[in-house]
């Protein structure tokens, strides 16, 4: 094929698939023109306020990469999205599901579990996790690497972040 298509970063390596509404906080975050994005909320629920527990999860498995499977992605940028994340995060993550190059409207109108496994597809990681609170259309193929965070309490809801441990120290163990 010309041109030679170039491999794209996290091939054959451990990729953790991120969203972040519903997994590093409260899913019901809004953007404001001034304010930017926000979250409508119960009082203690902030931006991100997971993320630090992501990273102690993530810390004893320093292969493991991360792409951004958000729609921050579409307002901020890959760049852009990684900066809001903790710098231990934000040196893993090596791409989106979303770049500049592909239509816009076919991807958002595709459900994120055809996204993430349409990047599975291109990307081909050794192995890999998707911690995502939107669970509709995802293709049945997947749903052992798929970890549903609750869309309130994110990674910290006791149940998703034993599943998601199993699933990490699954995906990792020397073979």
């Amino acid at each position: 094929m010309w041109p030679p298509q170039r491999t794209p970063k996290g091939a054959g390596e451990f990729i953790l698939y991120l969203d972040f509404d519903g997994v590093l906080h409260h899913e019901n975050c809004l953007w404001h023109p001034k304010r930017g994005p926000y979250l409508k909320a119960p009082p203690g629920h902030v931006l991100f306020q997971h993320a630090p527990l992501l990273e102690a999860l993530l810390a004893p498995y320093p292969q493991i990469r991360i792409v951004l499977s958000t729609s921050w992605v579409r307002s901020y940028g890959c760049t852009g999205a990684a900066k809001r994340l903790p710098q231990s995060l934000q040196k893993r993550v090596i791409g989106a599901t979303f770049h500049s190059r592909m239509n816009k409207t076919e991807f958002v109108s595709a459900p994120r579990g055809m996204q993430v496994w349409g990047d599975v597809i291109r990307r081909k990681p050794k192995d890999w996790i998707a911690l995502d609170d939107d669970w509709l259309h995802w293709p049945k193929w997947c749903l052992d690497k798929y970890v549903k965070t609750h869309e309130f309490e994110g990674i910290a809801e006791p149940a998703v972040l034993a599943e998601f441990s199993e699933k990490l120290a699954g995906m990792c163990k020397e073979v």
